[in-house]
């Protein structure tokens, strides 16, 4: 066996969490069924993770978001964020490849150890920055899973309202609730191409179908008319292309990590031709209904094509569930002490009191809309734009540090100097655009929907007016 083999073969060993070493050299040299369908680790695989992972339900409210900003604003913010995003993306593969060089030179096993972005952020800078990295990362996956389990009873909701929203959000999180028997990314190969093919699906459909149904009548374009509903939709935007909280973990699924360096982006490109068309044909067909209706599928008139989106639809929003929970389930994991346990029935019944408080929260809101934009404001912000740019320029702050890096700028940038000012602007940009002006309008929009939400159900539950008697 050659040398890269016997590298590659290492590499699954110690990225597999519940499987031998011998075991996966022979799936992935004998090309079984079960190596097929459940051992992942080349780079398609990543950008498949990456591709699925970065757009699920907010696909239905980028349209929304288009009626908040207008069509130009729409699309120059996505492709902005898109490719902002990318390099952050980049930064996290970097500082991953950092750490994981230092602790090799350490002769550091991370065999049956899934390494996460809060141990890169405490191997590179310390215990401090390691609780800040935690607390966002785990805050933000937490509603991530949260925001799916919703989505998932307002889309069902469109095919069959016999059951109200509340009831379906109990249904769905008991199924979604199965995905803790999925050890890894490494096991995400099957589910990935899945999640991706109906995302294209249901990107598509939205195309076709608005472009088909034609203008309403008297549509109008008015956006932006608020601050508040501008700054709500950027920073949906925002939220959508910040999907790489689950970088580290993708990463270090694969069997040569460093290669994983353009392949954000590249899932980026791809996305763009789901989310541009979608959003903006949509936004042309309906213009400023949008506003009063964040889920597209509510515009959409009821037909198979339709019925077929949300089913896939759902279907997607229960692996991406997956995606966001399974980092929580790691560092559960490693709190009680079970992290390296090779039972996969263990494992998995260890993992579900992760599952419960997100299922409570998805039953307490039930409306998804404005709820990615608080979280892209407040949690989105510093978790995958902010705190990754700080930490590189942290990382490489000393001559030292930047003589030995594991990772040189890329070509594209002429020195460190213009890296450190690229991710300063990041940093700006991101704390005042994002988290002040966006935090400001997402917020106040997501109190008027609770207060709106407070007033229905209240009116909902008063008596019918009794009628008046006649003498």
């Amino acid at each position: 066996m050659s040398n890269q083999k016997q590298a590659e073969e290492a590499m699954v060993s110690i990225n597999d969490t519940g499987h031998e070493e011998k075991e996966v050299s022979n799936d992935e040299s004998g090309f079984s069924l079960k190596s097929v369908l459940w051992h992942g680790g080349s780079v398609y695989d990543a950008w498949f993770s990456c591709s699925s992972n970065q757009v699920a339900q907010v696909l239905l409210t980028l349209p929304y978001s288009f009626s908040q900003m207008g069509m130009l604003s729409g699309i120059i913010l996505q492709i902005f964020y898109g490719f902002l995003g990318s390099w952050t993306a980049y930064l996290i593969s970097v500082l991953y490849v950092e750490y994981r060089s230092r602790k090799e030179k350490e002769r550091v096993s991370f065999k049956n150890h899934v390494i996460q972005w809060f141990e890169v952020l405490d191997g590179l800078l310390g215990p401090t920055w390691k609780a800040v990295g935690l607390a966002f990362n785990c805050t933000f996956l937490m509603f991530g899973s949260v925001i799916q389990l919703i989505a998932c009873a307002s889309n069902i909701y469109y095919i069959d309202d016999k059951f109200d929203k509340r009831t379906w959000t109990y249904i769905f999180g008991a199924c979604c609730a199965t995905t803790v028997f999925i050890p890894s990314f490494h096991n995400y190969r099957m589910w990935s191409f899945l999640g991706l093919g109906m995302t294209t699906y249901t990107a598509w459909y939205m195309t076709v179908a608005s472009l088909v149904h034609g203008q309403v009548e008297g549509v109008v374009h008015s956006g932006p008319t608020k601050a508040v509903l501008y700054f709500t939709g950027a920073t949906n935007i925002l939220y959508t292309f910040g999907g790489h909280a689950v970088t580290v973990e993708i990463m270090h699924a694969m069997w040569k990590p460093k290669k994983f360096k353009c392949i954000y982006l590249l899932a980026t490109l791809y996305v763009f031709t789901l989310t541009l068309p979608s959003a903006a044909a949509t936004y042309w067909a309906f213009g400023d209904q949008l506003l009063t209706h964040s889920n597209a599928f509510s515009l959409l008139p009821r037909t198979p094509w339709r019925d077929a989106a949300v089913i896939l639809m759902l279907i997607h929003q229960f692996i991406t569930f997956g995606f966001a929970c399974t980092p929580l389930y790691f560092v559960w994991e490693k709190v009680i002490g079970m992290h390296d346990t090779k039972s996969i029935l263990l494992r998995a019944l260890s993992r579900l009191p992760v599952v419960i408080p997100i299922w409570f929260f998805a039953i307490i809101f039930p409306f998804f809309g404005p709820i990615n934009s608080a979280v892209g404001a407040l949690l989105v912000s510093f978790t995958v734009y902010i705190i990754p740019a700080l930490a590189h320029m942290l990382t490489y702050r000393s001559a030292s540090a930047r003589q030995n890096a594991a990772e040189k700028p890329p070509f594209f940038i002429p020195s460190w100097t213009a890296m450190y000012a690229l991710n300063a602007f990041i940093v700006v940009w991101v704390l005042v655009v994002g988290f002040g002006l966006g935090g400001w309008a997402s917020m106040s929009n997501f109190i008027k929907q609770v207060d709106t939400f407070g007033l229905l159900a209240k009116c909902y539950q008063c008596p019918p007016p009794t009628p008046a008697k006649h003498h």
